[in-house]
């Protein structure tokens, strides 16, 4: 059976949501996911406009500006939603992680 499209976000919708918090430019998050993880996580420019595309299909970001090639984009309330549900998931994760290992000690 299929995952159920944006049940769970990968590492990278995460944080390209993340950097949507404030409107930017595509190429801006380019450069910010990789800032923000001390490169830890990257995101190629493919698998960026690729995702875009399919957060603005879901009503999840929303195009702010539009300058020739460069477009501009910000977290909608779905979007906001969506990530927050996500950041619930994974510290939940981290508190089972604690609650198993922590009981060894």
């Amino acid at each position: 059976m299929p995952r159920e499209k944006f049940k769970t976000l990968t590492e990278q919708m995460f944080y390209i949501l993340l950097c949507l918090k404030n409107e930017c430019y595509g190429m801006d998050i380019l450069d910010k996911v990789p800032a923000m993880t001390n490169g830890r996580v990257t995101v190629g420019s493919g698998t960026l406009y690729n995702l875009l595309e399919q957060f603005l299909d879901a009503g999840m970001i929303r195009e702010t500006k539009v300058e020739g090639r460069r477009r501009s984009y910000i977290l909608t309330e779905k979007g906001e939603k969506m990530l927050r549900e996500e950041y619930d998931r994974i510290t939940a994760q981290a508190r089972d992680f604690r609650s198993v290992f922590e009981s060894e000690e």
